[in-house]
């Protein structure tokens, strides 16, 4: 995936920011993926579902965890988390559309719970590792469920009623309804909930764990298929390819290199195939093979600026530093609204340690924090730049960002008061400081 790496979250600072990052969660490895092409591709497929809610798009995020069960949850505000599983067990963009429509009912209906409410000011690791302990705080090893209090109160972090689950089915639907998609890959995926509800709480998908499921909802759903007017409205050609795409390209990064090329054998020389096994030998790594494979996509799609992403990821992450920063600018001018990419190629610019490339960066992260301000590692990049550029006070602000972005209280809150002292007083980054103060009293037990 596009700048893919996987790190912990002791070396985020030099590896990430990309257009895709795994950070390592907990003992369990579950991954928080960042990745310009799918986020990109999965907001192109449920804006129209945004819009019917009557939401405005570009306050919405969608993160992506890398984890095989079936899952998906909205919490820290306009948030919606998708599993991996849950794309990869898709069979139609409506199945998926069905799923995040449902998830748009709980924005809508306002049903996150206070405890959710106060995520806000968590970050968005720090939101993805709290959900995957209140799942898993819901069964023991053995299948047996948890009854203590820290259990229950996990439990009940995340969990649903009922009737707020019906509210976001009715939702759901009338969201379809309105973007003239069809309701039955709702259905189809309560039917696949259905059938994994007698197994043992281990085996069970997380999402019933907290969107309880009964036969009166699949009913309601049912019906509604029977009657909707749009029941037969078929995926568009559009989103149907989209998620080929996707579902090859987090089936090449997160499966063994060997496996794909197994899969993607050379004598395939569709579009997909080649782009999977240019992700399969980067991966091993063989960058002889991978190179002339990505070079070969971008000479037969000159205006896709993934192809030239994954190229710059390429070279970045073998020290090929000054040569990842022309497909990077190539990638950025050809989808120069993907926030994502300018901090890829802002992080090369810092690497490359030239005075002239820091100054671009500087530009171009302030450019991409304006809409990725959850994004600590883009904070981070931007206070080193700042501090090359003897920019002490705005280095400082960038630190209590990340900070406050991080939602670790004690950092934002001296980084801040740090900036305060550094900055003309009431200039807008000397208020910014103050606000940023205000806004990491309000985290709690980050530290």
């Amino acid at each position: 995936m596009g700048r893919a790496v996987i790190s912990t979250l002791r070396n985020r600072a030099i590896a990430a920011a990309v257009a895709l990052v795994f950070v390592q969660q907990s003992a369990a490895a579950e991954n928080f993926i960042r990745d310009t092409e799918i986020e990109a591709d999965i907001r192109t497929m449920v804006t129209p579902i945004w819009r019917a809610a009557a939401l405005e798009p570009s306050a919405l995020h969608v993160y992506l965890i890398e984890d095989k069960q079936l899952n998906s949850f909205v919490a820290g505000g306009q948030n919606e988390f998708i599993n991996t599983g849950l794309i990869m067990r898709a069979e139609t963009p409506n199945q998926l559309l069905g799923v995040l429509a449902h998830e748009t009912g709980h924005i809508a209906g306002g049903h996150l719970t206070r405890a959710q409410e106060a995520m806000r000011n968590a970050s968005i690791e720090g939101i993805i590792a709290m959900v995957l302990g209140a799942a898993a705080s819901v069964v023991g090893r053995s299948g047996a469920a948890l009854l203590g209090a820290e259990g229950v109160a996990q439990r009940a972090f995340m969990q649903y009623s009922v009737t707020q689950e019906a509210s976001a089915d009715q939702a759901a639907l009338t969201f379809l309804d309105r973007a003239g998609q069809s309701s039955r890959g709702l259905l189809q995926f309560f039917q696949i909930l259905q059938g994994e509800e007698l197994l043992s709480g281990v085996r069970q998908d997380p999402y019933l764990r907290t969107h309880p499921l009964t036969s009166q909802r699949i009913e309601y759903v049912r019906n509604h298929v029977e009657h909707s007017r749009f029941s037969e409205a078929p995926d568009s050609s559009a989103n149907i390819g989209m998620l080929k795409r996707i579902k090859v390209k987090l089936g090449a990064f997160t499966a063994s290199p060997s496996s794909t090329l197994a899969s993607y054998p050379e004598s395939d020389q569709s579009v997909l195939a080649r782009y999977a096994r240019a992700i399969a030998y980067y991966r091993m790594p063989k960058l002889d093979k991978a190179l002339p494979i990505i070079d070969g996509l971008i000479r037969d799609y000159p205006s896709d600026p993934y192809f030239r992403e994954l190229k710059g990821q390429m070279l970045f992450e073998n020290g090929r530093i000054a040569e990842a920063a022309a497909p990077y600018e190539e990638a950025v001018r050809l989808a120069p609204g993907a926030p994502l990419l300018r901090i890829s190629l802002a992080q090369v610019y810092v690497e490359s340690n030239d005075p002239k490339m820091n100054k671009r960066a500087i530009a171009y992260l302030n450019d991409a924090l304006r809409s990725e301000d959850k994004e600590t590692t883009g904070w981070h990049l931007l206070a080193t730049a700042y501090g090359r550029d003897n920019q002490f006070g705005m280095a400082a602000l960038a630190l209590a960002e990340e900070g406050l972005s991080a939602g670790k209280k004690k950092d934002a809150t001296q980084q801040a008061s740090r900036a305060k002292t550094l900055l003309p007083k009431n200039s807008a980054a000397y208020n910014r400081a103050e606000s940023i103060q205000h806004e990491a009293e309000k985290i709690e037990n980050s530290e």
